[in-house]
């Protein structure tokens, strides 16, 4: 299987599981608000475009959220199917502001997410790349 699948299905599975248990935050200001109260909680953070998006605005969060990761070691991808993400994390039939979503920290006894496991490896590879914010395909499902 191409590298590029296995991240694209990791990332479906940690999305899902993490709405599952309640530790996606979706919304670029709900996500904001998290990372300015409890920056440690962050796991990973997924940025999500069309491509033929140019929100200046946008742009400019984007890249005080991407600062903010770094500076606080979160790992970071890029999706550029903006619709297919909210199917997998809006409510169903609802349209969600999915340009920013967060997946906090597992509670302290459970187990961590293999999924979330193999995202973090695939940015810290992606990162030995100076590859800094990596972009991951998310399957039709």
């Amino acid at each position: 299987m191409p590298r590029m699948v296995n991240e694209g299905k990791s990332l479906a599975e940690a999305l899902l599981s993490a709405k599952a248990e309640g530790r996606l935050t979706v919304g670029v200001y709900e996500c904001a608000k998290i990372m300015n109260e409890d920056p440690d909680s962050v796991s990973f953070c997924l940025l999500a475009t069309d491509d033929f998006e140019c929100d200046i605005a946008l742009q400019i969060h984007f890249t005080l959220i991407q600062a903010f990761c770094f500076d606080n070691d979160i790992s970071i991808v890029r999706v550029n199917d903006l619709k297919r993400l909210n199917a997998l994390v809006g409510a169903k039939g609802q349209l969600e502001d999915a340009h920013c979503v967060l997946i906090t920290n597992p509670a302290e006894d459970s187990w961590e997410d293999p999924a979330l496991e193999k995202l973090h490896m695939f940015c810290e590879e992606s990162r030995s790349y100076n590859e800094w914010v990596p972009e991951i395909t998310l399957l039709e499902r």
